[in-house]
């Protein structure tokens, strides 16, 4: 199945859900433990009569739901199709559904709160590192270029954040590598920000904001808060 390009995600109008990195999240309030379990055999349910399901979590007063699909289709500028993980039309069909359901329990979704946590590294020689970081995060050589046509570490479990690589110069002067990236739902990135500037944390660079926002603590460490702006649903 086709991977979705944002527009066609913002298009959706999905108003219980944000797309986050590869994935659509959504958070739903419960008052007890009884109340999430039970929301989530009936998810199980839809998923069954899908074909597809959710990833889940409970948490104290929370479920937690991130839809993607594994064998999306990505083609590249020559055509080449390569099989990602990404949101595809069944993930907006099970969305729509969950949203019913929810609504069927008289669940409230907090969508403002979902949030998704991923490493970067950068390299110039990803390929070589890749299988290292492969065998130490998931103790799999396959979980490189897992989902992705590139040498991204992807845990099959879901164990560890995925690590993708960008790019370096090989010239650059000694400077952090590892950075830690932060999606969160765009009505809350102008908070996520002042918090960080209340924190006593600097905005490094802001010249592709709000979709990506390099930050750095006060001993110079970067992180990136990143927003799927073109994404987000149209009202």
């Amino acid at each position: 199945m086709d991977m979705l390009k944002s527009a066609q995600i913002a298009e959706a109008g999905l108003t219980d859900w944000r797309k986050l990195a590869q994935g659509l999240h959504a958070r739903y309030l419960v008052d007890d433990f009884g109340t999430g379990a039970r929301f989530v055999a009936a998810v199980g349910d839809a998923g069954d009569a899908l074909g597809h399901h959710p990833r889940v979590s409970m948490g104290n007063g929370v479920v937690d739901l991130k839809l993607v699909s594994d064998d999306a289709i990505y083609r590249d500028d020559e055509g080449t199709e390569h099989v990602v993980e990404w949101v595809t039309q069944q993930d907006v069909d099970l969305a729509r559904r969950i949203t019913e359901i929810a609504a069927d329990h008289h669940l409230d979704a907090d969508p403002a709160s979902v949030s998704d946590i991923e490493l970067g590294l950068d390299t110039t020689r990803s390929a070589t590192i890749a299988p290292v970081w492969a065998a130490l995060l998931t103790g799999s050589a396959d979980s490189q270029g897992r989902g992705t046509p590139s040498d991204e570490i992807r845990d099959a479990t879901r164990r560890v954040p995925n690590l993708w690589f960008g790019d370096a110069d090989e010239q650059d002067s000694p400077r952090q590598r590892f950075h830690v990236e932060v999606y969160v739902a765009p009505e809350v990135a102008d908070e996520r920000i002042a918090a960080v500037l209340a924190a006593g944390g600097t905005v490094v660079d802001d010249s592709d904001a709000p979709g990506l926002t390099v930050i750095a603590d006060q001993d110079g460490n970067r992180g990136v808060l990143c927003v799927d702006v073109s994404a987000a649903r149209k009202d």
